[in-house]
């Protein structure tokens, strides 16, 4: 009886911004290891999520949405995405099945057309229109692209999130296990639990403050009283987007560190004391050595 190979890769999710990258990989690996926000343009940097089995491990690369630079930080961005599309196995191309194909998804698939590696389409949100819209959906994708697999799912519900897995180990070569198996991301902790607080921000702040925001966790290796200490910088661009953030009296930002040091225990599975501080950096997205700083650094591309 010939010995079932190991399989391994990387696996590139690439897409407009929204269409629910960050909500896969999450669902997928059960942790939240990717900012999940209703804004556009959340994902900053290539972040890497690990499912591992018996028998297969694949490494997903979680892109920034691909779009048209208008400062800087976008065109990191836009890097940071289209660089990933020649070092992985198999490249995901999400679409939101509600919304209609626009440039922004063109741009994608004139991108894509470059690219020697098996593309799948994910047609995602599809607990949010009619079945019988489906086929007129693909159908449009499918006019300029030639697809190695149609995925439709919801990431959301997790509708045949399973069987697309087991159906993309199949497309991954024999190879070696590259993470151990209890690990579910590349990133340090500090990165992971300065998302999660810059999650918060967005989720509070609304449209009050775009995403001129950074978060820099400062230290967090040190325990007093049995309890994790954590101190970040919370950096924006205007003296009037801090006072957003603090908010009257401080009230905002209390309730930012409140609900930033809940998702960071459940991640760390230990106590933690958060201390949060605002600072000013006026338009730090266009100043390369803040780009640096705040790790968005095109060597690391």
């Amino acid at each position: 009886m010939t010995e079932k190979k190991f399989r391994s890769g990387f696996v590139a999710i690439v897409g407009r911004p929204n269409v629910g990258k960050s909500t896969f990989m999450n669902r997928i690996l059960g942790e939240k290891v990717a900012i999940m926000s209703p804004k556009a343009q959340t994902t900053r940097n290539k972040i890497q999520g690990i499912y591992t089995t018996d028998d297969v491990q694949i490494i997903f690369v979680d892109t920034p949405g691909i779009h048209k630079p208008q400062n800087g930080l976008d065109e990191y961005m836009d890097d940071a995405a289209l660089s990933t599309l020649n070092e992985v196995d198999v490249v995901l191309f999400m679409i939101s099945a509600p919304d209609k194909k626009g440039p922004g998804d063109q741009f994608i698939m004139d991108k894509l057309k470059a690219v020697n590696k098996p593309i799948d389409l994910v047609v995602n949100k599809i607990d949010e229109v009619h079945p019988d819209q489906l086929p007129s959906i693909v159908a449009s994708y499918e006019d300029e692209l030639q697809f190695a697999n149609i995925f439709p799912i919801s990431a959301t519900q997790g509708n045949n999130v399973a069987q697309m897995i087991t159906t993309l180990e199949k497309e991954l070569p024999a190879g070696p296990q590259y993470y151990p198996e209890d690990q579910l991301s590349d990133h340090p902790e500090y990165f992971v639990v300065g998302e999660l607080i810059r999650e918060k921000i967005l989720e509070l702040t609304h449209d009050e403050v775009p995403h001129s925001v950074a978060v820099v966790v400062e230290r967090m290796n040190q325990h007093v009283n049995g309890k994790l200490q954590i101190e970040a910088t919370i950096m924006v661009e205007r003296d009037g987007q801090k006072g957003i953030i603090i908010g009257k009296g401080g009230k905002m930002l209390k309730e930012i560190g409140i609900r930033s040091r809940r998702d960071i225990e459940a991640l760390l599975g230990e106590k933690v004391n958060l201390k949060l501080w605002v600072k000013v950096s006026k338009d730090w997205r266009d100043n390369n050595r803040y780009l640096k700083e705040f790790g968005y650094n095109k060597k690391k591309l």
